[in-house]
């Protein structure tokens, strides 16, 4: 057997979580094929395989943990049967469980004398060691548990799920009142109430620190402002179809707010810097973060030195990066660094937010929903395509003067686009 193992993906990450099996145990694969999607904290990883041959015991169930390093299935080397797709259709991929990740709460709801559907009480079993374990500390036989590991094997979760059930069905006070851990049905006066308990993904849970990160350790505060879009809504309908006939690529909003941000940045530093121990580090480059719904949650990949693209190559690099969100195919290395982050909650219909700073940033753009709203032109009222827009600051570096100015920075630069070009 080769052993399929989890890559090292990154300096500092030494936990990830399995995503999505992409083969089936039985399956016959090819060397380099993708075997498995694996979850870290800053992204999704396709896993290979090292050899052609079939796959064999996999060891870990989606979104169950696995270490660095750690066997998650073997491939027993062989040639490509003739007449065969490589697949096993018959073949649950269904998973051992690993010493390197929590079982999950099975989510079954047979009861515990009903007949197994893998295997029998009078059928041989193949005892996992930890599944031995529980079932000697429960003082319960094999034959008891049913059974639902490949060929037959008794699992850890299925002595677990079977316990549980047991528990509940002994200390419920009437039959119409039943409870299962894990995926749990409640019912009671005939009322049904389900709940499901799964492991929060690698993603999810790095945003959640870091959200937080950031509000024990920044002194942030939100500043507000809106814009009069009509300018850039014009200028995009004029040259809309010479853009896509040169460039190949449609002219959208985030172009002319990423130039806003690098024009904003150069003249309030503070903004593009970090506080770094007990020193300010301020960076003469532009690395802009722009905040992308994936597949997986959201997530902020980096256009590097924006300073130095053009409209067509922020365009360009945001939809590629936008395909490759959705495929759950963007890098750790997208997503590292970045010294300024813009979000658009507006494509999702926000009206106003407060966003929060990516720490180590100092300071965030939110983008919200353009809506037609009365406002005073010239002493007349008129109505106007307006967007509120929110900027979100560190107070321990940025002042209040600095954050207000710089968002009217981007204001001006937005209502009058020649700006861009002319660098005034």
């Amino acid at each position: 057997m080769v052993e399929v193992k989890v890559p090292q993906v990154g300096e500092s990450i030494s936990e990830v979580q399995i995503g999505q099996w992409l083969k089936h145990d039985g399956d016959w694969v090819a060397a380099g094929e993708d075997l498995v999607e694996i979850e870290t904290e800053k992204a999704s990883v396709q896993v290979t395989a090292p050899e052609s041959g079939f796959l064999r015991n996999i060891r870990v169930k989606p979104e169950e943990y696995s270490l660095v390093g750690a066997i998650i299935a073997d491939i027993e080397p062989a040639e490509k049967p003739a007449g065969s797709n490589g697949g096993a259709p018959n073949t649950p991929a269904t998973a051992a469980p690993s010493a390197t990740s929590p079982a999950q709460p099975n989510q079954a709801t047979a009861q515990p004398n009903q007949a197994p559907s893998t295997a029998t009480a009078s059928e041989a079993k193949i005892v996992m060691p930890a599944a031995q374990r529980l079932l000697d500390d429960n003082g319960l036989s094999a034959g008891q548990v049913p059974a639902s590991g490949p060929g037959g094997r008794l699992l850890k979760e299925d002595v677990s799920a079977f316990v549980q059930r047991s528990a509940a069905l002994s200390s419920a006070p009437a039959p119409t009142a039943t409870s299962v851990v894990g995926s749990s049905l409640v019912t009671s006066g005939g009322a049904q109430r389900g709940e499901e308990i799964k492991p929060m993904s690698m993603i999810r849970r790095t945003i959640a620190n870091r959200l937080v990160e950031a509000q024990q350790t920044a002194a942030l505060l939100t500043t507000f402002n809106e814009v009069d879009m009509g300018p850039v809504m014009e200028l995009r309908k004029k040259y809309r179809d010479l853009f896509v006939e040169k460039h190949g690529v449609k002219l959208g909003f985030m172009s002319f707010f990423a130039k806003a941000a690098v024009e904003a940045l150069r003249r309030f530093p503070a903004v593009n810097a970090e506080i770094r121990g007990n020193n300010v580090v301020y960076r003469h480059y532009y690395d802009i973060g722009v905040a992308i719904g994936g597949g997986k949650g959201l997530v902020v990949p980096v256009l590097r030195n924006v300073e130095s693209m053009s409209f067509a190559d922020v365009e360009r690099a945001i939809g590629d990066f936008g395909r490759a969100a959705a495929e759950n195919k963007i890098g750790p290395q997208d997503l590292e660094g970045g010294t300024f982050t813009i979000s658009n909650g507006g494509v999702y219909g926000s009206l106003l937010s407060t966003p929060i700073v990516n720490p180590p940033q100092s300071g965030i753009l939110g983008l919200h929903a353009i809506q037609d709203r009365p406002v005073a032109l010239n002493g007349q009222v008129v109505i106007r395509p307006m967007m509120y827009l929110a900027l979100t600051y560190d107070h321990r570096i940025v002042d209040g003067r600095e954050a207000v100015t710089f968002l009217r920075t981007i204001k001006d630069t937005v209502e009058d686009p020649a700006r861009l070009f002319l660098e005034v």
